[in-house]
């Protein structure tokens, strides 16, 4: 198995991790699971360069390394949803963690038909790498407010704002899974029709 190959597990095994960072109350878990969430971050970032600086590009990258991305951004809108559970913005993140979930299994699927179809795997787009650098910076910042008010006091009024620019972010991210799942959906059609 080469270097990038390992380095999209090594993402896939840290999303249970960083989950439970997450969820679970102790302290500084926020600080936690924010540098959980960068390291497994930069993984992607690091094992596609390295794919394609030194030839190392597999079917078998190119399948697992988007559903390692889905895995560990899936993960965190789902620890949103239990971290804004109470709030005004719980409605905006449960719309957010769907569109997020109904894109993710509807590309899933359509790329497992496209490959028992004879097809190639389809590697990611710029519509699907842009919505993935979205969720993980929206994510990133979302657990850094989060980290910050581990270490200082934040004003309820402070706070909201954040919450609101974090809650804007999610939806722009959400727009470019709707944008990204359509497109994929466009180019497997071939694929993809029920009357052939």
């Amino acid at each position: 198995m080469n270097t990038p190959n390992k380095l999209t597990i090594g993402r896939i095994i840290a999303t249970p991790i960083f989950m439970a960072t997450m969820l679970i109350n102790f302290p500084y878990h926020y600080t936690v699971s924010l540098v959980i969430f960068i390291l497994a971050s930069l993984t992607d970032m690091i094992d596609g360069k390295l794919a394609r600086k030194y030839n190392l590009v597999t079917d078998f990258g190119k399948f697992l390394d988007p559903l390692a991305d889905k895995m560990l951004t899936t993960a965190a809108f789902l620890g949103f949803i239990s971290m804004y559970a109470g709030t005004r913005y719980i409605i905006h993140l449960t719309a957010i963690t769907f569109i997020v979930l109904f894109r993710e299994f509807m590309v899933s699927s359509v790329r497992l038909v496209v490959v028992s179809s004879g097809g190639k795997v389809i590697a990611a787009n710029m519509w699907g790498k842009s919505k993935t650098v979205s969720q993980m910076v929206s994510i990133i910042l979302a657990l850094f407010a989060y980290s910050v008010r581990e270490f200082i006091t934040l004003s309820a009024g402070a706070f909201d704002v954040i919450n609101i620019v974090l809650v804007i972010l999610f939806w722009i991210s959400a727009v470019l899974c709707i944008i990204s799942g359509a497109t994929y959906l466009i180019g497997s059609k071939d694929y993809i029709n029920p009357f052939k």
